[in-house]
This record gives structure tokens, C-alpha cells and sequence, in this order.
């Protein structure tokens, strides 16, 4: 075992040779840095459903889409950027622990700024932003100091990649507001072009399970805050209101779509799949909206326990759009990066045909249709168990045969 490989095991030290990991490395997990890496990025994942919460339930749903669509790509782009590195570097030594807790001291400043993003003031959510990035160059470099041949040469693509667009991002600051928005979404294809171009010769050597764990991690993370969003807003409005049979099919409804939500998501492992850089960036990028939906699922209900005890200004269509779209986004995008991998025949098309039924609950309107939304998940988690068992007795061998 190389020496870079060693991570979280006996003695700590300052500093090791930073190289890289196998990828064939037996039992590789998640690290408890690794764990409170996430937790402490999910408080801005929360401060992005709050504020997207509050502006859909205000009747501003431009403001409030642009807002959580910017704040999110900033959370899960440093995010992404570092379990992936991690994968392939991580050493668990002092200097490594010290810089991953910038970038959370950065993510912690993007959340402070969330509010702010929300209303088009962008300095103190680029600053947070700018200080995960460079933070990540710094981890780069001093990988590039490790390696030799490619690998270095992978490095400092990365770092001067990274590097490169941080400048472009203060630099956005000066500029005026009416041309941020234009150049934003070329500075985001900017961030997404380093990785493609940092390893067009050559793949970092990232661990398919421990990928596959890591994002599976973070999903629980983000269901759970969504769990935890709608609990308190109908904890709130009972306080308030104690309306508790309008805000019980919510709850219901709420329960089964996030418990649905997590059986889906782990129905199978996916490790198998990502064999390649160009199975495993889809896979990776495809998870924004895997993501951003599952936080934003959270936001909704948030919204819908809102418009049943009237604090919501918008329509009872519009509270169960809130709730219905992210879901089905959620299902469909589940279905494009997991299951059509792994499922054949009826079964293949079960997400699909759930996201488009959960979307025609819209028309239902209001908390009902929270409920039937939840009915519809549970039920195609129902449906999914038969097919497979009965798939799983087919393929069996016949004892007489």
C-alpha cells in the first residue's frame, strides 16, 4: 500500500506524501471527516430550502427559483469537487484535516450570505464560494507536489482550473447587476469544464464504492433535512393554529414521500456502474438535481403547511406544484441515473410513468394532493418489491430441473 493510502490509520501526522489511492482498495468508507464535512454543508443546503420556502410562499416564484438554483449549484459544485478528490487523495493527515475545515468555514460563510443571494446581493455568498474553491486549489497542489508523470500533470490542470474561474467570480463582483446574470451561467460551464479537462488524458484514481457511499450519504443528509423542515413547520403552525386535520394529510403525505424517496434512491447499489470518467461525470453532474429536488421537496411541504393555514399568498394549485414537481424531478432523475440500469421489462418504465402520474396531482390542489402524491410514491415502492420478487422467482433455478 502506497503511502498516501493510509488514511485514518495508526499514528496522526502532519504531513504525507499526498498520492494517490487504489481504487481497488478493499473497504474503503466514508471518514468522520468526511461525515462532518456534510453535516456542516447541509446547513447551507437548509438556509437555500428556507429562503426558496419563503419566496414561493410569498408568490415569487422567479426570485425564488434563480435564488435556490445559484445557491445550490455553489453548495453541491464545492461539495462534489471534494468528494471526488477525496476519493482519490485523501490522506487524513493535519494538513489535509486543516483545509478541509476551511472549506467548511466556507460553506458556512455561503450560508450566512444565503438570505442575501436570495435578493441579488452576491458578496458574501462569492466570498464563502471563493474561499471552499481555493482551499480545494491548495489541496491540488500540493497534490501535484506528490505526483509524478500524469498524475501531477492532472493536479495542476485542476489548480489552475479552479484558480482560474475564482478570479472570474470576484471579478463578476465589480461588474453591474444587470450583467451578472447573463455571465453567470458561463462561469458555472466553466466550473463543470475543469474536471473534463483536467482528466482528458488521464482519470484521478477515485474508488467506485466509496463514491457511490459518499453521494448515497449525502442524499440521506439532504432527505433528512427535508423530514426535518416539514416537521417544524407543522410543529409551527399547530402552535399557531392547531389546524390539525388540514395539516394531516400533509403530514402524511409528506412521510410517505420522503420514505419512498429513500427506498428508490437505495434499491440497488450502483458502485457496478461507474466504471469509466464518462459514466462516472454524467452520474455526478446528474445528481444537482437529484439533490437540489430532494432539499427542494422539503421547501414545499414547508409551503403547503403554509397555504393550509392560510400564510401563504399564492393558489391552491400553485401550494401542490411546490411539492409535486421537485418530487417527480426526484423520480425521473432517480430513474436516468440508477434504475434504468439496473431494471428490465414493466419495471423499467415504473419511475417515469410515477413522475408523470405524481405531476398530474397538481390539478388536485392543495394538501390533498400532497397526500395522493404520497400515495402514488409508496405505492410505486409497492409495485417495485412485486416486480422484483416475481423477477427474482423467474430467474430462479428450478429445484426439479
Amino acid at each position: 500500500m502506497s503511502e498516501g493510502a493510509g488514511a485514518g490509520s495508526g499514528p496522526q501526522r502532519a504531513v504525507r506524501r499526498m498520492l494517490p489511492r487504489s481504487r481497488t482498495e478493499a473497504h474503503r468508507a466514508s471518514t468522520p471527516l468526511e461525515l462532518f464535512f456534510d453535516l456542516c454543508f447541509v446547513v447551507a443546503v437548509a438556509q437555500a430550502g428556507s429562503q426558496l420556502a419563503h419566496a414561493l410562499a410569498a408568490g415569487h416564484p422567479g426570485k425564488a427559483i434563480s435564488g435556490y438554483a445559484v445557491v445550490f449549484f455553489a453548495v453541491w459544485w464545492a461539495w462534489m469537487n471534494f468528494t471526488w478528490f477525496a476519493s482519490a487523495y485523501d490522506t487524513d493527515d493535519v494538513a489535509y484535516r486543516l483545509a478541509t475545515l476551511v472549506q467548511i468555514t466556507g460553506a458556512l460563510i455561503l450560508a450566512a450570505g444565503v438570505p442575501r443571494l436570495f435578493n441579488g446581493q452576491w458578496v458574501v455568498g462569492v466570498l464563502g464560494y471563493v474561499v471552499m474553491r481555493l482551499a480545494m486549489v491548495t489541496q491540488w497542489l500540493r497534490a501535484a507536489g506528490s505526483c509524478t508523470g500524469a498524475q501531477r500533470t492532472v493536479a495542476l490542470r485542476y489548480a489552475q482550473g479552479i484558480a482560474f474561474v475564482q478570479v472570474c467570480w470576484v471579478l463578476l463582483l465589480f461588474l453591474p447587476h444587470w450583467l451578472r446574470g447573463p455571465l453567470f451561467p458561463l462561469l458555472v460551464l466553466a466550473e463543470l469544464s475543469v474536471p473534463v479537462l483536467a482528466e482528458r488524458d488521464e482519470q484521478t484514481t477515485w474508488h467506485p464504492e466509496h463514491i457511490a457511499e459518499r453521494y448515497g450519504l449525502f442524499t440521506l443528509i439532504v432527505l433528512g433535512e427535508s423530514v426535518s423542515a416539514a416537521t417544524v413547520a407543522v410543529q409551527s403552525a399547530l402552535d399557531e393554529h392547531e389546524a390539525l386535520r388540514g395539516l394531516l394529510p400533509i403530514a402524511v403525505g409528506g412521510l410517505l414521500i420522503c420514505f419512498s424517496a429513500w427506498w428508490i434512491y437505495f434499491a440497488r447499489p450502483v458502485h457496478g456502474f461507474l466504471r469509466s470518467n464518462r459514466q462516472a461525470f454524467a452520474w455526478g453532474y446528474g445528481h444537482y438535481l437529484v439533490l437540489s429536488s430532494a432539499a427542494a421537496m422539503g421547501a414545499g411541504l414547508e409551503v403547503a403547511v403554509e397555504h393550509a393555514v392560510g400564510q401563504a399568498h399564492i393558489s391552491g394549485r400553485a401550494s401542490a406544484s411546490v411539492v409535486t414537481v421537485p418530487t417527480a424531478v426526484y423520480l425521473f432523475t432517480v430513474w436516468v441515473l440508477h434504475a434504468r440500469h439496473t431494471k428490465r421489462g414493466v419495471a423499467q418504465a415504473l419511475l417515469p410513468a410515477a413522475a408523470a402520474v405524481v405531476l398530474l396531482c397538481t390539478l388536485i390542489g392543495g394538501s390533498a394532493a400532497v397526500l395522493t402524491t404520497g400515495l402514488v410514491c409508496a405505492g410505486t415502492v409497492t409495485l417495485g418489491v412485486v416486480l422484483q420478487y416475481t423477477t427474482s422467482l423467474e430467474d430462479a433455478p428450478d429445484p426439479e430441473g
